[in-house]
């Protein structure tokens, strides 16, 4: 048996087992790679090789971007922007049939797109939402069903974490065009759900029991948008070249920051606090990295991309089968691993094989990222399905029925994504981006 194949096979079946019995995802990927080097070399070489690449992998002026970004969403997820966004997108839905669902999943695109955090979106919005909803009788299980299958769409519109991840993984591809490649398919995923929102409230008679007079549109609006220049200030001063992602997400901390004590939501002594739990989430997300790192040189090194490209064209010849082929296997593997370590592991395997029949590393990485978005909102790891559940009040078993119209009209914009290079490429193309 070829070398390559066997240290595949440690590699993996080593990182599922520890997986399967209860292992950090980090411990899991570095362990399993570890065993696996030592397999091509000595035990001194594999342990400073490892060591190097922990390194060499974190080495990255772009990974910068993605503490600041997560210290930004949770500086406004307490500094009351959330509520303020809550408010700007009921006075953009409410002509629509069930007004509060409509009103989810615009706060969440709206907020999402802003802190780049799916569950951050998830728990603020659902938090704020779910008693009011239920004030006005909408069914508990179907608010936490429109609060988890939109709260992924924060993933896909920038600024997204997973996308800065994805780009230091696939190398020279730019993380402005994958931002702006992120737009159309992640509005499309709000819209699709918006749609079978609509569909089930008018079925149910979901209304309005209270209307804004113009006045107090005007006001919301205007309390509004000093939340909604984060967007503007943030990707138009990337696109204009103004600055980098990474010095854009640091603008954003001080733009968070200047908010929340301008609407007296946070004070100075919620700071350590959230500087904690940032710490945190940053040092799991830096460990995943730094652990991935190590199984990405051991593939590069015994060529298991090439292996596996070549098992896939032995199969088929048909890019579009290939296609669906990936799509299934990430769709698996979403469901019972986080984003990260999935794009970390999938990136170097599946992108070369992308590439070599001519598509744009940009159309992978949306594809990718969409892809692996849904396994958040899926059993038995979905961190936002989970999210979404306590926020309202609900168990599992009762939104996974609620959730399924929903998981299959985003099937669709996937299969649109994977298949249509323009629903993605059309952004980057118009703006000089890409070629």
């Amino acid at each position: 048996m070829d070398i390559a194949v066997i240290v595949a096979l440690v590699m993996f079946c080593g990182a599922f087992f520890l997986l399967f019995i209860g292992a950090p995802i980090s411990i899991s990927i570095g362990l399993s790679s570890l065993c696996a080097m030592m397999l091509i070399l000595p035990f001194d070489g594999a342990v400073l090789t490892s060591a190097q690449r922990v390194f060499v992998g974190l080495d990255s002026f772009p990974l910068l971007a993605i503490p600041f970004f997560i210290l930004a969403g949770n500086l406004m997820n307490n500094g009351g922007v959330a509520i303020r966004l809550i408010n700007c997108a009921k006075m953009l839905s409410n002509f629509l049939p069930g007004p509060l669902a409509q009103t989810t999943v615009v706060a969440n695109m709206l907020f999402g797109s802003i802190s780049g955090s799916g569950v951050a979106s998830a728990a603020a919005i659902g938090g704020i939402m779910s008693p009011i909803q239920k004030k006005e009788n909408y069914d508990p299980a179907f608010s936490a069903a429109v609060n988890i299958a939109s709260a992924p769409t924060g993933m896909l519109i920038p600024p997204s974490n997973s996308l800065i991840v994805y780009a230091t993984i696939a190398g020279s591809v730019s993380i402005s065009a994958l931002f702006m490649a992120g737009y159309i398919p992640g509005i499309l995923w709000g819209l699709s759900v918006m749609l079978i929102a609509g569909f089930i409230a008018r079925r149910r008679g979901y209304v309005a029991i209270s209307t804004t007079k113009k006045g107090e549109r005007r006001r919301t609006l205007l309390d509004a948008i000093p939340s909604l220049m984060m967007i503007v200030v943030v990707i138009g001063g990337i696109l204009g070249g103004v600055f980098t992602a990474t010095e854009a997400s640091a603008i954003a901390v001080v733009y968070s920051m200047v908010l929340g004590f301008c609407y007296r939501n946070l004070k100075m002594a919620d700071l350590p606090t959230i500087f904690l739990a940032t710490a945190k989430m940053t040092a799991i997300v830096i460990f995943m990295l730094a652990a991935s790192s190590i199984m990405s040189w051991v593939m590069a090194f015994t060529k298991i991309p090439a292996l596996i490209a070549s098992g896939l064209l032995s199969f088929t010849d048909s890019f579009l089968v290939i296609l669906l082929i990936m799509n299934l296997v990430l769709l698996v593997v979403g469901t019972f691993m986080d984003p990260t370590p999935a794009v970390l592991i999938f990136t170097p395997i599946f992108l070369p094989i992308c590439t070599q029949f001519g598509m744009d590393p940009v159309q992978f990485g949306i594809m990718l990222v969409f892809n692996l978005s849904l396994g958040t909102i899926t059993p038995p790891v979905g961190p936002i399905l989970f999210t979404g559940c306590k926020v309202g009040n609900i168990n599992i078993e009762g939104v996974i029925k609620p959730l399924l119209p929903f998981f299959a009209v985003i099937l669709v914009v996937l299969m649109m994504v994977t298949y249509i290079p323009s629903i993605s490429m059309a952004l980057p193309q118009a703006m000089g981006l890409v070629k």
